[in-house]
């Protein structure tokens, strides 16, 4: 599979509303972005409006 095909090669444009920077420089993705995006990344995201625990790698439930 090469860049063209595998979805890597695809550039995004992020709104003010998307991320917004750490004390330290990092991006921080917000429920706005990752509600856009559709899916759950399991990454243990701060801001996961999907419920997803990565200590016990389930969802919780309300």
């Amino acid at each position: 599979m090469d860049k063209e095909t595998s979805g890597f090669n695809k550039k995004t444009s992020l709104s003010e509303e998307d991320y917004y920077l750490s004390p330290e420089g990092y991006i921080i993705f917000t429920e706005a972005y990752h509600l856009k995006r559709g899916y759950c990344c399991k990454s243990g995201c701060i801001h996961c409006p999907y419920g997803y625990d990565k200590k016990t790698d389930r969802f919780k439930k309300d």
